[in-house]
């Protein structure tokens, strides 16, 4: 139990108790702390009140002015309707609250109001009106800014103030920090609207400061306290390697396997993330990490998170290395007790989730490859890590993460990334097609099957969801092979068949068996079938922007032109601006950007992405440069002073690792 006032629950807080504890709860406040920190989503500037005169319909007011009547007329539902009529003798205006009849008998004729609210005209008589948002009784001692803060479904704002207001007399003095503690109450009351950002700056960089803190003296522990596998990088070897593949590498593949060498030879282990778009290369450049450890006596393992990914690499790396060394493939479909004990000898295995099972063993295992890492929660991945003695950690995807997000999530790894794509590839032509014009769609299809072409059809849903008007893909296979392509072969894929069945169709697509391929998204991730040009995505609408940037990478991989054809009902202004994005751009990491100022970071990751911090008062989206900044200046102290630093975060790492304020990085964990 903490000895911190600040520590103190919300519920022993005048004014709170147990049951309005649980609705702070739904706010992430638990302590008194977390409700100084609670900051408000804007201020409202109440310093130049119009006189009821000059109101005009518009987003926002702010008015004052006596009550001169209150009506509660009859309505025809269950809804109510509370009409004040306010003055301030240049005018009068109608004041509406609906759904909120106490207030008729709290609201007096002759009481004096401050309220803010939207003006529209009125639909029924034509009059303005004034949608009330918030109020006050006129003391004349009024905030002159008043905050407006994050509320849920039981919590009022004059409520939420007069805690806030109480927390702020008894606690905030326990804060030593006297520009912290000045910065709060600015936020909390502020004298004007000019101070606010300069305070709300200050609390954005001190919280993102110790969270770098934290993320880099993990690293520079892991860097110095932990001997890793030397694994040389002789040009002999990287001949050898050279000479099994019949291309080049690009500028950028030869960059950062200037970094990975040098970190597999420093006798320090690994821990780097390597992005790069799809199509960009990242797996081979894995094979050659892979390579060098097993010609240098050790094993290396590759973990990817679908059987039909891992189902590819095998393929491309069995053959590679065929007459070299030993390569196995492991999932839950080929996990038997025989196949695992197998294992403890092989040189290099790749395999799914069945890699992290108690029994598979490995003899000297020096190299972990995590593909497309955003699939593995942190625990997996340290599952995988602990089967070795301080191994190299190669961690890679292909969804681009904004720069922001990179320094948040993954701020205690080297960064390496791969933006260069292979020489003849071009940019996928991409076009929004209304559902109307489907038709016109399915006539270029057909004509570039007769090219030679293969096409992919990618819907939402396995099967028909009464819930959902969306294209499944068992019943859209069925749809087009007997409706629209008659004369095609049709082919379904999807996550309910078993491993042997996805083999089959997948090798059927490859071979050219199959002209059409429906599938669900579990072709996101890796399929590479570079003689299909065309991709069709229904419900588009439906689907976040990354995750359209990973299908569409499904195409394009061989020198042809390929075309990707987003179909759907882009109502929504954020709908129409993704499909806006995806059509201008194929740079994924500007696709990535334009997702995370749509939908935000937990959207864009998804629920399967822990370790993403809930910062208190920080926004990674708006304070990127303060992130950069508060990254240098960590930096800066541990280079110069690694003992203050090391103390510094002692003793304000509950910032970002109180439980109360999320589950924190996995880095911090």
């Amino acid at each position: 139990m903490s000895n911190r006032k600040l520590d103190t629950p919300i519920q022993y807080v005048k004014g709170v108790g147990p049951k309005l504890a649980q609705i702070f709860a739904k706010l992430g406040v638990f302590t008194v702390e977390d409700l100084l920190y609670l900051v408000p989503r804007e201020w409202e500037d109440r310093r130049q009140i119009k006189p009821l005169v000059e109101v005009r319909p518009a987003a926002l007011e702010v008015v004052k002015g006596e009550i001169l009547k209150v009506e509660a007329p009859p309505t025809r539902s269950r809804f109510s309707v509370l009409k004040v009529y306010l003055t301030d003798r240049t005018a009068t205006l109608q004041l509406v609250w609906f759904n909120q009849p106490f207030l008729k008998n709290l609201l007096r004729p002759g009481m004096r109001l401050i309220v803010s609210g939207k003006v529209e005209v009125s639909d029924y008589d034509h009059i303005l009106q004034l949608l009330v948002r918030d109020f006050e009784i006129d003391t004349g001692e009024n905030l002159k800014v008043v905050p407006r803060y994050p509320l849920t479904e039981g919590l009022y704002h004059k409520k939420l103030r007069s805690v806030i207001k109480t927390v702020i007399e008894n606690y905030l003095d326990e804060i030593e920090n006297e520009q912290e503690k000045k910065a709060l109450l600015t936020l909390h009351e502020p004298a004007d609207m000019e101070s606010i950002a300069a305070a709300r700056e200050y609390l954005a960089f001190e919280e993102l400061f110790i969270f770098q803190l934290g993320l880099l003296l993990k690293r520079k522990e892991y860097k110095e306290e932990l001997k890793g596998w030397a694994i040389a990088g002789e040009p002999a070897l990287l001949d050898e390697f050279r000479r099994l593949i019949p291309f080049v590498f690009t500028a950028a593949q030869d960059r950062v396997l200037d970094d990975i060498m040098a970190d597999l030879n420093s006798g320090r282990p690994m821990n780097r993330l390597l992005q790069g778009d799809v199509g960009s290369g990242k797996t081979i450049v894995a094979a050659l990490a892979a390579f060098l450890a097993v010609k240098n006596g050790y094993q290396a393992a590759i973990l990817a998170p679908t059987e039909i990914l891992v189902q590819q690499h095998y393929g491309k790396l069995a053959k590679l290395f065929e007459g070299l060394f030993r390569v196995a493939i492991l999932t839950s479909a080929t996990a038997t007790d025989k196949k695992r004990a197998e294992l403890f000898d092989v040189d290099l295995v790749i395999g799914t989730h069945a890699l992290l099972e108690s029994k598979v063993k490995f003899k000297n295992l020096a190299l972990v490859v995590i593909d497309e890492q955003h699939r593995f929660g942190v625990h997996q991945r340290a599952k995988l890590i602990k089967k070795g003695y301080s191994p190299h950690v190669l961690v890679m995807t292909a969804t681009p993460i904004p720069r922001s997000l990179a320094l948040t999530l993954y701020g205690d790894l080297d960064r390496s990334i791969i933006d260069e794509l292979p020489p003849g590839r071009m940019p996928v032509k991409t076009y929004y097609v209304p559902k109307n014009k489907r038709s016109d769609a399915y006539e270029f299809i057909r004509l570039k099957v007769k090219e030679g072409r293969q096409v992919f059809f990618v819907c939402p849903l396995v099967e028909e969801s009464k819930e959902l008007d969306l294209k499944a893909a068992v019943d859209e296979a069925a749809r087009l092979k007997n409706d629209i392509f008659p004369e095609l072969k049709v082919g379904l894929l999807h996550g309910r068949l078993k491993s042997e069945e996805k083999d089959a169709v997948m090798k059927k697509f490859l071979n050219q068996e199959i002209d059409i391929l429906v599938a669900t998204t579990v072709i996101e991730v890796g399929i590479d079938v570079p003689n299909a040009t065309v991709m069709v995505i229904e419900h588009a609408e439906r689907f976040g922007l990354s995750q359209l940037h990973q299908l569409r990478g499904r195409i394009g991989r061989g020198s042809e032109q390929s075309f990707c054809f987003l179909i759907g009902e882009a109502k929504s202004a954020e709908a129409r601006a993704r499909m806006k994005a995806m059509q201008e751009t194929n740079d994924g990491f500007k696709i990535a950007e334009a997702d995370l100022r749509l939908r935000g970071p937990g959207e864009m990751l998804g629920a399967r992405q822990s370790g993403l911090p809930n910062f208190r008062v920080a926004d990674i989206i708006r304070d990127e440069k303060i992130l950069q900044a508060a990254r240098a200046a960590a930096q800066d102290l541990i280079e110069r002073d690694p003992e203050s630093a090391h103390n510094r975060w002692e003793s304000q790492k509950h910032k970002v690792e109180n439980p109360s304020a999320g589950s924190g990085s996995p880095a911090l964990n």
